[in-house]
């Protein structure tokens, strides 16, 4: 795809996050995943825990998640039961029951939202019934803006491995038109009693291309980062889903409070992420992915994206979460009253699914390995029988012509220009059915 057609960041997804593209989920497909639950897993298969906590003080005006901002205490509660409610039943599933946790992650929303006494009751009580005192990773969301230092000491003493702050900028002009709850002052803050309790691994997580975003400033974002040396940082170029409240502005003519010229093209986007890989490669780091700069490769790891993105099985409980287990993606339903009414009747909450064939497990795991700036021929080999350079040898040959990979032998190595723009050209994998159709 050349830079002429991505010029204008239009509504809609860019982000290719898993395959085949969430339209193609239906309802009609649950009975493959009750299926996939009810058999034992395939042996060898890690598993993990996804738990989604959907509450946010504002709504990023760039969110298009499932998050809630007017639930109140006794709300909080209510979905926290049917949250382990949901844990429960997965437990005494089949394809679950018995199986080591390999790694957990807290997103959302806002799981820093939490208090600290119910964040240790959530841990310990999904600890009773899914143990994970052995895994390799536990991952925590956090907003800058809602952390104590009382309740980063809570999560370090329960097991947190790795500390991800939604930091995104640092000017608080730009948080605020976008809708950011924190400010500034509360970033550093937050991340100094974070670094003093010494966590395994700090994440920090910034966006180019927020409303208001400029060059100057950017630079600035980019040396504040560094200036902190946090274990990690990604970096994600915005997108507009349309179920954003930018989104919605924007379709709605006369009614703009954002103004679409404020909304960076692609080409700039691409320039900003381009000097903040190189000021952090300057300053010690290294290319973990696409999105991502770790400072010590050797013991900064992200266990959760590896273990997804080669195969992993994984439950997705909370509200309009999705997983995959036993060869199915499922997806749980997407409204508040739905999930917990579900989980009061004893049922798991599954809203739609998908049953992946063996070639789209493949095509899965080689367009999101893509993301970490290579492939291993051997791997696919060894996995699925299968030669990729020979089998895709005209998408590999093009993406060679277009700069944006390089071939070894086996292997396969994305340049800069691939890693700034792989989400552009991952559809090129796509099964012809699949090409130009809705991806959520």
């Amino acid at each position: 795809m050349t830079d002429s057609a991505q010029e204008k960041t239009g509504l809609g997804n860019y982000f290719v996050a898993n395959y085949p593209p969430f339209s193609a989920w239906q309802a009609s497909h649950l009975p493959a995943a009750h299926a996939a639950l009810n058999a034992p897993p395939k042996p060898g298969t890690p598993l993990g825990l996804y738990l989604h906590i959907p509450f946010c003080r504002k709504r990023c005006k760039f969110c298009y998640f499932r998050v809630y901002t007017d639930k109140n205490a006794r709300d909080v509660e209510v979905y926290l039961g049917a949250l382990l409610k949901e844990v429960e039943l997965y437990s005494k599933t089949p394809a679950v029951k018995g199986r080591p946790l390999h790694f957990v992650y807290f997103g959302g929303g806002t799981p820093s939202y939490l208090s600290a006494g119910q964040l240790r009751g959530l841990f310990e009580k999904v600890q009773e019934l899914l143990p994970w005192s052995n895994t390799d990773e536990v991952t925590f969301e956090c907003e800058p803006g809602t952390l104590q230092q009382h309740k980063l000491e809570t999560l370090k003493d329960l097991g947190v491995s790795r500390l991800s702050l939604g930091i995104e900028n640092f000017d608080d002009a730009i948080l605020e038109a976008n809708g950011r709850a924190h400010l500034s002052a509360e970033i550093f803050r937050a991340y100094g009693w974070a670094r003093d309790l010494r966590f395994p691994q700090i994440n920090i997580d910034l966006i180019a291309g927020m409303v208001g975003e400029t060059w100057n400033n950017w630079r600035e974002c980019v040396r504040k980062t560094i200036d902190l040396a946090p274990d990690s940082v990604t970096v994600y170029q915005m997108e507009l889903p349309f179920n954003t409240v930018f989104s919605k502005e924007l379709q709605v003519i006369g009614q703009h409070t954002v103004d679409p010229a404020q909304v960076a093209d692609w080409p700039t986007k691409r320039a900003w992420v381009d000097y903040a890989f190189d000021e952090f490669l300057k300053a010690g780091y290294s290319q973990s992915s696409a999105y991502t700069v770790v400072k010590d490769a050797a013991r900064t790891k992200f266990f959760y994206r590896d273990s997804l993105w080669h195969g992993a099985d994984m439950l997705g409980t909370g509200v309009a979460s999705f997983g995959h287990v036993g060869g199915v993606h499922m997806q749980n339903v997407a409204s508040w009253e739905k999930y917990v009414e579900a989980l009061e009747r004893g049922e798991l909450p599954l809203g739609r699914a998908l049953p992946v064939a063996p070639r789209q497990m493949l095509l899965r795991e080689l367009m999101l390995q893509l993301k970490t700036g290579r492939l291993h021929g051997r791997y696919f080999h060894e996995k699925f029988a299968a030669d990729i350079l020979k089998d895709f040898s005209n998408e590999f040959d093009s993406l060679r012509r277009d700069g944006y990979v390089r071939l070894h032998d086996d292997d396969v190595e994305l340049t800069r220009r691939g890693l700034l723009q792989v989400d552009t050209f991952l559809p090129v994998f796509f099964e012809p059915e699949y090409r130009g159709t809705r991806y959520t």
